[in-house]
């Protein structure tokens, strides 16, 4: 328990942070689901950027694999393998922290997820500032935190300059952007030292786990 409970916070038009929004057994159980995925089929990989650059963070997919910048049912950049499929709890997961955020439960019924990014965050690791708009939907994203803590910046929508604001993130926190911010240019700078933060007690031994779920909108042909 924290000595100063953090409240819920409005970072943005349509973006919530909602801190300890999920308990050490419920990250520990995503760790465990992560580690799993991360070992199917070819594995995760760190993402090759168009120019050729590799980005710092590996990433696995649920639903639809991306790859700088689309998606494809296939690990087209891997193997070839198809995708592993987007489960049905973790779609619960994320209607749980859309309604949350808005304060609307039928809002959140409405939320149907069927794309999970997951990116794990080592040594040195960042995300520059970028937009998910690679999707059809314009439905929230669900991005949770689980392991070290972390720098997380969220701009505007128009470009990846000021305006935006800093927060910081911590295991078990959740980010939910849509609306007006659906699109906001966001990025984590740094992760921060893990000094007061149990990583190892959610079966994390380092680094940082990201799993941002998102509404695809894209016809079952798409890819």
């Amino acid at each position: 328990m924290e000595l100063i409970p953090r409240e819920r916070r409005e970072l943005a038009p349509g973006a919530v942070h909602l801190p300890g929004l999920l308990d050490r057994p419920r990250q520990r159980f995503l760790v465990e689901q992560c580690r799993r995925w991360a070992v199917e089929g070819p594995g995760i990989r760190a993402a090759a950027l168009p120019g050729g650059a590799r980005m710092s963070v590996r990433t696995v997919c649920l639903g639809w694999h991306w790859i700088p910048y689309r998606y494809s049912r296939t690990r087209d950049d891997q193997d070839g393998s198809p995708v592993t499929e987007f489960p049905a709890w973790l779609g619960d997961l994320g209607r749980e922290a859309v309604a949350d955020a808005y304060a609307d439960p039928a809002r959140g019924l409405r939320y149907r997820p069927d794309i999970a990014v997951i990116n794990h965050y080592g040594d040195g690791a960042r995300m520059g500032m970028h937009r998910d708009g690679d999707e059809l939907a314009a439905d929230p994203v669900v991005s949770i935190s689980l392991g070290a803590p972390c720098l997380f910046r969220l701009g505007n929508p128009q470009t990846r300059g000021r305006p935006w604001t800093d927060v910081e993130l911590r295991s078990g926190d959740v980010i939910v952007f849509g609306d007006r911010s659906r699109l906001a240019y966001h990025g984590v700078p740094k992760l921060l030292p893990d000094t007061d933060h149990d990583g190892p007690g959610i079966g994390l031994a380092g680094g940082r786990l990201n799993i941002t779920l998102r509404v695809s909108g894209f016809p079952d042909d798409h890819g």
